[in-house]
């Protein structure tokens, strides 16, 4: 199985990121880093209308999350993260392909998992601004029956625009979790064997989901 249970709530979280934060209290705030804050907390209005609207199908509500994240995280980015060293070994051809299959990837894995969100709420409670310039904004996650989770997002300025680049569920990583999936894989069967996995898991997923 590609990701286990910690990887997983750190999957759900990358697409979902802003989807608990509703909107408490900032403290300790660092002025440098307050507008990658206001990103997490205007995203996580847009992600919870969606997430409320009982009366629209999945699949919809899926397709409107897809097109939030798609704006607010930067793919290419965390692609390159992910894969570390081994993101040139790929072609120009192969990197396009790997994005669109990662990117699926996630949006398959949490996609059946839409109607498990039960109201729970999120406290900002700080940001602060990276030695490099990146910004993170630490939150906890309260309810859904389970003691608080602490989900920290971190942000870089890309093309002048705050972009999430990473999340960190309880001190994991999501990039650090799958580099070191996939870098097993490339190790074994290089960039080829990488989107044939991908890919695998990809219809995997769509077939169940099609199935349930």
């Amino acid at each position: 199985m590609m990701i286990s249970m910690t990887s997983f709530r750190a999957t759900s979280a990358l697409l979902f990121a802003a989807a608990f934060c509703l909107v408490a209290a900032s403290v300790g705030a660092d002025e440098a880093s307050a507008p990658a804050r206001l990103v997490v907390e205007s995203t996580s209005e847009q992600v919870l209308a969606v997430l409320r609207d009982k009366g629209v199908s999945v699949d919809r509500r899926l397709e409107e999350l897809q097109q939030i994240a798609y704006r607010r995280f930067d793919f290419p980015t965390i692609g390159r993260l992910v894969l570390a060293r081994g993101w040139n070994q790929l072609t120009p051809d192969q990197q396009r392909a790997f994005l669109e299959d990662f990117k699926r990837h996630l949006s398959l894995d949490y996609g059946r998992r839409i109607d498990s969100y039960t109201n729970q709420t999120v406290t900002i409670i700080g940001d602060r601004t990276e030695p490099n310039g990146d910004a993170t904004v630490r939150t906890q996650v309260n309810g859904g029956g389970t003691s608080p989770v602490a989900v920290d997002y971190r942000l870089r300025r890309i093309d002048g625009d705050w972009r999430v680049i990473d999340i960190i569920v309880e001190g994991v990583s999501l990039v650090s979790s799958y580099r070191s999936q996939f870098q097993e894989i490339m190790a074994s069967g290089g960039p080829t064997r990488l989107l044939q996995v991908l890919r695998e898991k990809n219809e995997q997923a769509a077939t169940t989901a099609r199935a349930g």
